[in-house]
């Protein structure tokens, strides 16, 4: 069974290192090293428009968390609306409660923003009280996919929370481990939960970041062609002939 591999980014550079690698899918994002935040729109439009693979873009106006005030909603209701018109394949958000629950009304308000986008539920999920509770009520809303780690550090140790979500989802929804995704473990994170899609950043750290002296924020890492490679070497596929050079 083929794996659809979907690659994390933050630039265009690292957009067309997993094209080059073999990625089937971009997640495009700002701010990688604190999970991720809404990407420029620039950014989005680049990619969909000279990488040409499918984009979800994040929905996150910040981090430190995933609870939202009521103008932080309207600034996601505005760039879902932005996302429809770049021409991105869908979008990826989740929202909380104060009390680690899913915002039911917020999600069910941005669900009927995306309409046709297909809806990723990210992360914020490996924060829930209830993991199998908050799983039934995404499925029930309607989201197309689950992003997760399992509540765990790494999808490769979440991996019992997300064979029993893969089980219960049935065809209702995608569950896409995601989370220290690598060659190493990819192909063990596949078979043991059953899964159709991986989640990686796949990434190293940029030329130049090493031992500087004065940093200016986190070590920036990119995409590499050789890991995202590595990956679907794994999961045993092959590059398509395009990336083969």
């Amino acid at each position: 069974m083929s794996i659809l591999l979907e690659v994390c980014i933050d630039s265009l550079e690292s957009a067309f290192a997993a094209k080059k690698g073999g990625a089937d899918r971009l997640e495009v994002c700002s701010s990688l090293a604190a999970e991720g935040t809404t990407p420029s729109y620039g950014l989005v439009k680049q990619c969909v428009d000279e990488v040409q693979l499918p984009v979800m873009m994040m929905i996150r106006p910040h981090d430190g968390g995933f609870v939202y005030s009521k103008e932080d909603i309207d600034a996601m209701l505005w760039d879902i609306e932005i996302a429809h018109a770049i021409g991105v394949q869908g979008v990826v958000f989740g929202v909380l409660t104060n009390s680690r629950h899913i915002h039911l009304e917020h999600c069910q308000r941005l669900l009927e923003a995306a309409d046709s986008l297909e809806t990723t539920f990210h992360r914020a999920f490996d924060i829930v009280e209830n993991p199998i509770a908050a799983f039934d009520e995404i499925v029930s809303m309607g989201f197309d996919r689950l992003l997760t780690s399992g509540q765990a550090s790494t999808a490769e140790e979440g991996i019992p929370l997300i064979r029993k979500l893969s089980d219960r989802a049935e065809s209702r929804i995608i569950v896409l481990p995601g989370a220290g995704v690598d060659s190493s473990n990819a192909h063990q994170i596949a078979s043991a939960t059953r899964v159709k899609e991986l989640h990686s950043m796949a990434a190293k750290i940029a030329y130049g970041q090493v031992g500087e002296q004065v940093a200016f924020g986190t070590s920036r890492r990119v995409t590499s062609v050789e890991v995202v490679r590595a990956i679907k070497q794994s999961l045993g596929e092959g590059l398509p002939a395009e990336c083969s050079t």
